[in-house]
């Protein structure tokens, strides 16, 4: 795959934007941070149910109305989550909990609109989007209570990957590496995961946070679950017959063609972070 300048430069460009808007909503204060994830959440999930409506037309069961309800509930499950931010651990697992149990109760009470035969269909989607979405949000939430520099670190790593691999697959890749994303290579896939390992050991050399080997581990998170990430929202977009899930950026297609690393990434970093990497209180704005 040659190296397509035009190409090149729009998606650096969208990318840097993206970067930029991310970083101001992590270092500025923790309520734009909030507000940030819930309107990612947001573009996430309408791209998500209209694919999924792709997916699954003949089978009639997401309805507009219904698949654009569920975003109530978990807008209101992301608000109550987000008190991770403001709240002791202890009282956050109960907000938690009471959240996802509202969540639950609303896919019910619109599963049981429809037919029996679709309820279960029902289920299993707006459950999917949860897990797939919604979850991942509220973590990457929960990485900034542990601390800052993690989410920081993690999206600038999967934008490393991301970069580095296109770079690498463009002038030595051959191979490819999965019939899901033809314009992926095996050179490429190896090369960004390198590469990307490598900056975060420089990274974790000057870092006065964490070990290098904390910070090589978020490296191995954001690359190799990552690319899964980006591979099953590739699938999906095959299944639906669809080039990209949005418009959102130029270079990029919607907001899940950008996300869709960060969805997968987050809460294997998270389950790293939570048990390795104690808290670290860094005050900016």
């Amino acid at each position: 795959m040659a190296l397509h300048l035009p190409t090149f430069f729009t998606r650096l460009g969208s990318a840097i934007v993206f970067s930029l808007i991310m970083m101001a909503g992590l270092l500025w204060h923790n309520s734009a941070f909030v507000l940030l994830t819930g309107f990612i959440m947001i573009l996430c999930m309408r791209e998500y149910f209209i694919i999924l409506k792709k997916i699954f037309l003949p089978e009639k069961v997401l309805a507009t109305w219904a698949s654009y309800t569920i975003l109530i509930p978990s807008i209101l499950a992301l608000t109550a989550m987000s008190i991770f931010l403001f709240v002791p651990e202890q009282m956050a697992w109960a907000v938690a909990c009471c959240s996802i149990a509202v969540v639950l109760v609303v896919i019910g009470f619109l599963a049981s609109m429809l037919s029996q035969q679709a309820c279960f269909g029902m289920w299993a989607k707006y459950v999917s989007a949860i897990v797939y979405i919604l979850l991942p949000m509220v973590l990457l939430l929960w990485l900034r209570k542990i601390s800052l520099v993690i989410p920081v670190a993690l999206i600038l790593m999967i934008w490393m990957n991301d970069t580095m691999a296109y770079l690498v697959g463009s002038f030595i890749g051959k191979t490819p590496f999965s019939k899901i994303s033809p314009k992926k290579t095996w050179e490429g896939t190896v090369g960004g995961v390198l590469l990307t390992l490598i900056g975060a050991a420089v990274w974790g050399y000057f870092s006065p946070h964490y070990r290098m080997i904390d910070w090589m581990a978020l490296a191995l998170c954001a690359a190799i679950a990552g690319t899964i990430g980006d591979l099953f929202e590739s699938k999906l977009k095959r299944m639906a017959d669809v080039k990209d899930s949005g418009t959102m950026m130029p270079g990029h297609g919607g907001a899940l063609d950008r996300f869709d690393s960060l969805l997968i990434a987050t809460p294997f970093a998270f389950a790293y972070a939570i048990n390795f990497m104690p808290p670290i209180l860094i005050v900016v704005f």
